[in-house]
């Protein structure tokens, strides 16, 4: 399993790749409305990489991880998606709200095995 400076490190690099990537192809984007929709999915994995970077940030802090975090990395997901158009801002929110649901949903199922071990112990 990846230690939380590794995640931290993997997980910030994709942001830059990402974003700048985007940035650099944000005309051919906008240009149809699939590519725009598709504008909308990789800003949806910017939300993604940046909420891994700030949680495993706060994790190494010490803080505790909340909803500020998810507003955090949202806010900057959906700045870049409006640099590409206005409709990848509206796909971003969704896509990222989809992606927020299966990551909760397989972090219950995680903490679930976690404390079914550490109980029968």
């Amino acid at each position: 399993m990846a230690g939380t400076g590794n995640s931290m490190l993997y997980s910030f690099l994709l942001f830059i790749l990402i974003l700048s990537l985007q940035e650099m192809y944000r005309g051919k984007l906008a240009s149809t409305e699939l590519f725009t929709i598709l504008g909308g999915l990789i800003s949806s994995l910017i939300f993604l990489v940046l909420l891994t970077f700030i949680g495993n940030f706060q994790e190494l802090c010490g803080m505790r991880t909340g909803w500020g975090t998810v507003l955090l990395a949202e806010s900057v997901a959906l700045l870049a998606a409006g640099t590409v158009h206005r409709v990848c801002i509206t796909t971003c929110f969704l896509f990222s709200a989809g992606l927020l649901y299966e990551i909760n949903k397989l972090s219950g199922m995680v903490h679930g095995k976690t404390e079914s071990k550490v109980k029968r112990h």
